[in-house]
């Protein structure tokens, strides 16, 4: 059977030196709690404290992956823009031109593009199992 909910009425304030409170914040931030609030309940009830361990620099590089797959979205957006904007000159003799060379360099960067976003997701995903893994 569920628990009936029930709101928090009571309330326990405390005071900290600024460096306790320091030392809370940073232990509260290797946890997987969203409000510092919650962190303290669970500290204080005794109740088990997930702590996660984060490689800042795998951090940083997945940070720079995820740009760079925004990036190379946009690229493809602008690219296809492009050629929308070129179909409907569709009747001038230089849009022939233009569209043949469109598509010339398309076909060499679309299996270029699905390669790095392929290696992108699979970073990603390795990361993603490595901090779930560290969890664990």
């Amino acid at each position: 059977m569920k628990e009936k909910y029930e709101n928090r009425t009571r309330r326990i304030t405390i005071r900290l030196k600024t460096t306790e409170y320091i030392a809370l914040e940073n232990r509260f931030k290797k946890t997987m709690f969203r409000k510092i609030s919650e962190y303290s309940r669970n500290v204080l009830l005794e109740k088990n404290i997930t702590v996660t361990y984060r490689d800042k620099s795998s951090d940083d590089i997945l940070e720079e992956l995820i740009l760079l797959r925004k990036e190379i979205n946009s690229f493809g957006n602008n690219f296809n823009q492009a050629v929308r904007k070129l179909n409907s000159f569709s009747g001038m003799p230089e849009a022939k031109y233009w569209q043949s060379l469109l598509e010339v360099l398309r076909d060499q960067l679309e299996p270029s593009i699905r390669q790095i976003k392929d290696r992108i997701n699979n970073y990603s995903d390795v990361w993603s199992q490595n901090l779930s893994a560290g969890k664990a």
